[in-house]
C-alpha cells in the first residue's frame, strides 16, 4: 500500500506532521479523522526504488539487526512499544531505516500488531523475521524473539562478509588479467607485428595475432554478444526451468557447491531451531523456515519432510532419503528428537557448521589465489614466447647474413 506524508492538526489547534499506510488519500483522511485530526495536507510519499529493478530498495540487514537488539533492550527496560519505536527512528543513522520505523510506529498506533505493521515492509523486514514476531506478541516473549533475531541476523552477516570479503583478492587478480592482457592484445602486439612482416610465423604467434586482430577490429561486436549472452542467461535463470536449473546449479558447482550447501543448510537449522524455541510449532516452524535455505531443491525436500511429519513420522528420515542433508547433521537430528532436545540441538549444529564452512571458505579461496596467478602467467608467458621465437629467430638469421 502506498505511503502518504500529513500535515494536520488537533482538537487543541496543535500542528501534528507524519506518515501512515493507507490505500488512497480519501483512506488516509478517514484513518487522521478516527485519530482525532483535521487533515490540512496529505501526499503521497514515493518510496526510494532501485534505478535497475524498480523495486523498493533494500534496507541494510546488519542495520535492521542492531535495532532488534536495540528494541529488545528498550521494551526489556519498561519502554513503551511506541515510545521505542520512535526514539529508533530519531537516533538512527540511516535515512530509510528511519523512515520505515517511523511508519511502523504509526501503524502500531493505529491498532496493527507490531508484526502486521512489520509485514508491511519487506524492503526491510523479511516474513521470516515478522512470523517470529509474531509469535513472540502471542507468547509474551517479544524481547527474547528480538533478542534471538539480532543473534541470528549478526551471525548471517557475519557469514556472508566473510564470503565476499574471501572473494575480493581472486576477484582483483581475474580482473587484473583480463585487463593486463587485453591491453597486450590491443596496443602491444599490433607495434610489435609490423617488424615482424614478411616472416614465416610459428603457431602460437599466428594465435597471438589473429586474436588480437580479433579484439582490435570487432572488439565492440564482441562486447554486444556478451552482453547479449549475459541478458540472456539472466532472463533464463529468472523462468521456470531456470530456477530449477540455477538451484541445481548452486548445489553441485565444483568447489562452491558445498559451501553453498552448507550455508543453506546452517541458514535453516538456525532459523528452525530458534522458532522451536520461541514456541512455535514444529510443523509451522518447518513451513517457515523452510523459505530461507534461498534453494528450490532444499526447500523441496523440507517440505516433503514436514508431509511426513504431519503423517507421524520423524523428522529425520526424509531429510536423510533427500539426498541433500549430510549424514551426519541427520544424524544429529534423529538423536536430537529422541532426545527432545531439537531447538537447542539445531542451534548446535547451526553455531558447529558455519565455524567449519568458514574455514573451508578460507581454504577454497586460498587455493584458488595461486591458481589464478598461475593462469595468468602462464597467459603472459604464452604472449610473451610467441612474439619473442620470431624476433629471436630474425635477429638469428640476420647475424649469419
Amino acid at each position: 500500500m502506498p505511503t502518504f506524508s500529513y500535515r494536520a492538526r488537533s482538537a487543541t489547534g496543535e500542528q501534528v506532521r507524519g506518515t501512515l499506510i493507507a490505500d488512497s488519500s480519501m483512506a488516509a483522511a478517514r484513518v487522521l479523522d478516527e485519530r482525532s485530526l483535521l487533515p490540512v495536507e496529505i501526499e503521497e510519499v514515493e518510496k526510494r526504488r532501485s534505478f535497475f529493478t524498480g523495486r523498493a530498495r533494500r534496507v541494510s540487514l546488519s542495520k535492521v539487526g542492531q535495532m532488534y537488539e536495540q528494541l529488545s533492550d528498550l521494551l526489556r527496560a519498561g519502554v513503551p512499544i511506541l515510545r521505542s519505536l520512535e526514539v529508533l527512528a530519531q537516533q538512527t543513522t540511516t535515512a530509510g531505516l528511519g523512515r520505515v520505523l517511523r511508519e511502523v510506529r504509526d501503524d502500531v498506533s493505529g491498532g496493527d500488531s507490531l508484526a502486521d505493521a512489520l509485514l508491511k515492509h519487506s524492503e526491510a523486514f523479511p516474513e521470516l523475521h515478522a512470523s517470529m514476531v509474531r509469535a513472540g506478541e502471542k507468547g509474551g516473549f517479544l524481547e527474547d524473539v528480538l533478542a534471538r533475531l539480532s543473534e541470528f541476523v549478526a551471525r548471517q552477516d557475519a557469514l556472508k562478509n566473510k564470503f565476499i570479503g574471501a572473494m575480493i583478492y581472486p576477484c582483483v587478480l581475474l580482473v587484473g588479467a583480463i585487463g593486463a592482457v587485453s591491453f597486450i592484445m590491443a596496443y602491444v602486439v599490433p607495434k610489435i607485428r609490423g617488424v615482424l612482416e614478411g616472416q614465416v610465423l610459428p603457431l602460437p604467434t599466428q594465435i597471438v595475432f589473429g586474436i588480437s586482430d580479433t579484439l582490435r577490429d570487432h572488439g565492440l561486436l564482441l562486447l554486444g554478444i556478451v552482453a547479449v549472452v549475459v541478458v540472456a542467461v539472466v532472463g533464463y535463470f529468472q523462468s521456470a526451468m531456470g530456477r530449477a536449473a540455477r538451484a541445481r546449479l548452486q548445489l553441485r558447482v565444483v568447489g562452491l557447491g558445498k559451501i553453498y550447501t552448507m550455508i543453506a543448510i546452517c541458514r535453516f537449522c538456525r532459523v528452525f531451531g530458534t522458532m522451536l524455541a520461541n514456541g512455535i510449532p514444529l510443523l509451522q516452524s518447518l513451513k517457515i523456515s523452510k523459505d530461507s535455505t534461498g534453494n528450490a531443491i532444499l526447500s523441496g525436500a523440507i517440505d516433503e519432510a514436514a508431509e511426513a511429519v504431519r503423517g507421524g513420522e520423524p523428522l529425520a528420515g526424509p531429510l536423510a532419503a533427500s539426498g541433500v542433508f549430510p549424514p551426519a547433521i541427520v544424524d544429529m537430528i534423529a538423536v536430537a528428537e529422541e532426545s527432545n532436545s531439537l531447538d537447542k540441538v539445531l542451534v548446535q549444529i547451526a553455531n558447529t557448521q558455519e565455524e567449519r564452512t568458514a574455514r573451508q571458505i578460507d581454504f577454497t579461496m586460498r587455493m584458488l589465489e595461486p591458481l589464478l596467478l598461475m593462469m595468468m602467467g602462464v597467459m603472459i608467458a604464452f604472449i610473451a614466447i610467441a612474439l619473442l621465437v620470431p624476433i629471436l629467430r630474425m635477429s638469428t638469421t640476420g647475424l649469419q647474413r
